[in-house]
């Protein structure tokens, strides 16, 4: 053990009890730690009186936690400096696990008893838990109780660290470890919330479902009430000619998966009814987590997904439900909120991976679908979005569609057109992008033969008894994704800036609205270079889209939504007058979109440079 872990001068495991309900930032309990190469072991109750650091942060040290964003947020409420190395355990037992079957699951029990250690007894473990969540006043012997269960986890960790460690990729296990501190102190920002608005949406939900039903139904004629009739929807698909996916049973797919593809196939004629299904059955306005300072805080839930990808609960985080609700997402007085997303991430990580100069050279261009298509003749080298927006659009949904492991069939129903046109254009892919094609297949052919995949930095996922072709091939451009954004939180975050959260392939960050330009080019500056080093000085260009206060953040997909609930909220309230002060908008009786006409959204579309 001792020459993995040589470079350090001390080695702490270390365990906090806290008190963190939803939207609240950590109250801390309790801390136990044992340092590993001495055997000195520390017993900390906080009872609201500062207390000083109690050990060395430095990079001489090394920190050893089980999802360690958890201890990282404990030293942020403490003002305490983070320490500049973290393993975490749960981490590298992903790494180490991800797609096997784990039948005691993922956490620290589930870890102890697949290495056949022992472990504290589950049931209790619940109740301390439970104990821990409750909150003080505590007598003596509950304090007692959490300290002696809070340095049982700590000596779980004494016996998984040795048996963990030999199997460490050190350098990278700290690089991950270096993201869960990211974490902990995006999770410590949140994201600003109207909360006045969400007080509005949750007293009058119940009404509002019913009128926004009869609203979006007007147009499509397929709820009896509340239920969704599928005979209904079988009916107005034929009536528009829209292709649907059937069941084994013959039955139409109404899964929302299906709803969701078909909404990007068909966004006019989908779209309403897929929002309206996902705010019915899935939008639980009480579990979004907003705290006492009106900002939306949950786990992140870090390399959760087999690529990765942070996946936080879809209830509690306001990125999770139906995308209208992140019109409630607004900075406070003074403030700005920028949101940053690489531009075409995962073309231009196929791009530089696969080393194909003509994938590079579309990428690098201004508009690599449009130049996709002059690569091959289907567009002249003088062609524009606005002269060819049918070849554009083309091109552009069998890009994509080869991302997402498309074949000619489903390629086709995105076009809307015969097999045969999705055919061609899948073989001019081929013809124009050959050596992208040589690398996916060999990204599946390595995962076939030696039974994993794994990212530049060593993120793996082992190979089941089910195999799907489909998600290896798209595996390195969306596991390496995750890699550059984890890396990107890095730098921002220990940069200063202020991340309030990561989605996907962007981040949401806040500022004072004086700096907001310059905390942009930063961000921008850090994402750069997180996809250089990734991809081994290939350079990924990002937009920005800046929102300042008394603007609300607004999604695209969802504005027509929005307005629609801002609506009915307004006509339910219009006897109580609560729009002047209250809702916070101005006494005109506009809806969200029509205030962001007159107090427009500025758009930044930069490399970043």
């Amino acid at each position: 053990m001792t020459d993995q872990l040589q470079q350090f001068t001390a080695v702490w495991l270390i365990d906090f009890e806290f008190q963190a309900p939803p939207g609240e930032r950590p109250q801390p309990h309790c801390l136990a730690a044992l340092e590993i190469l001495s055997g000195q072991r520390l017993r900390v109750w906080f009872d609201g009186n500062r207390v000083e650091v109690p050990f060395d942060v430095s990079d001489r040290t090394l920190f050893v936690g089980y999802y360690a964003s958890a201890e990282i947020g404990c030293f942020l409420r403490l003002g305490w400096p983070i320490p500049a190395r973290v393993l975490d355990l749960y981490v590298e037992f992903r790494v180490a696990t991800n797609g096997k079957m784990l039948p005691c699951g993922k956490n620290l029990l589930g870890a102890m008893a697949y290495f056949g250690l022992d472990a504290i007894a589950a049931a209790e473990k619940g109740e301390m838990r439970m104990l821990a969540m409750r909150g003080g006043p505590y007598c003596e012997s509950e304090r007692d109780a959490l300290q002696d269960y809070c340095r049982t986890d700590v000596d779980a960790l004494a016996q998984l660290l040795p048996v963990m460690l030999p199997q460490i990729d050190m350098p990278r296990a700290l690089l991950r470890g270096r993201f869960m501190s990211a974490a902990a102190r995006i999770e410590w920002n949140g994201t600003p919330i109207d909360v006045n608005w969400l007080m509005l949406l949750r007293e009058h939900w119940s009404q509002v479902l019913e009128r926004l039903i009869a609203a979006v139904d007007r147009d499509y004629g397929v709820f009896d009430g509340n239920t969704f009739k599928s005979d209904r929807w079988a009916a107005y698909l034929y009536k528009h000619g829209i292709p649907w996916p059937r069941l084994e049973s013959g039955n139409l797919a109404l899964d929302d998966d299906t709803f969701r593809e078909m909404s990007r196939r068909y966004p006019t004629h989908i779209g309403p009814i897929r929002e309206l299904r996902v705010t019915l059955g899935q939008m639980r306005l009480e579990d979004l987590a907003v705290g006492s300072d009106g900002r939306n805080r949950c786990m992140l839930s870090a390399f959760q997904s087999k690529t990765g990808r942070n996946q936080p609960s879809n209830s509690a985080s306001i990125f999770g439900p139906s995308c209208w609700l992140r019109s409630l997402i607004r900075p406070g007085e003074g403030r700005a909120i920028a949101y940053i997303d690489w531009s075409q991430q995962e073309f231009g990580i196929a791009a530089a991976l696969s080393g194909d100069r003509n994938m590079m050279a579309a990428y690098q261009s201004s508009d690599p679908y449009l130049a996709f298509a002059k690569q091959v003749g289907a567009a002249p080298k003088d062609a524009t979005k606005d002269s060819h927006p049918r070849e554009r659009a083309q091109f552009k949904t069998c890009v994509l569609g080869v991302q997402y492991g498309m074949a000619e069939r489903s390629l086709a129903q995105s076009l809307d057109e015969p097999e045969i046109v999705a055919r061609e254009l899948l073989r001019l892919h081929r013809e124009a992008f050959p050596s992208y094609w040589q690398w996916s297949q060999a990204a599946v052919d390595h995962a076939m033969l030696f039974g994993f995949i794994q990212t530049v930095f060593g993120w793996r996922v082992h190979l089941g008894a089910e195999v799907n072709s489909r998600s290896l091939a798209n595996y390195p451009c969306q596991a390496n994704g995750a890699e550059m954004l984890r890396l990107a939180c890095c730098l921002m975050t220990e940069r200063g800036i202020q991340v309030c959260a990561p989605i996907h392939d962007a981040v949401l960050v806040e500022g004072p609205s004086d700096d907001i330009y310059h905390i942009v080019a930063e961000a921008q500056r850090a994402m750069r270079e997180a996809s250089e080093i990734v991809l081994n000085g290939f350079s990924l260009k990002s937009e920005a889209e800046i929102v300042r206060w008394p603007n609300r953040y607004s999604d695209e997909r969802g504005k027509r939504m929005w307005d629609r609930v801002t609506g009915i909220v307004a006509d339910i309230t219009r006897g109580h007058d609560p729009v002047d002060g209250v809702i916070g908008y101005p006494h005109t009786g506009m809806s969200g979109t029509s205030l962001l006409q007159c107090h427009p959204v500025q758009s930044l579309h930069t490399s970043g440079q």
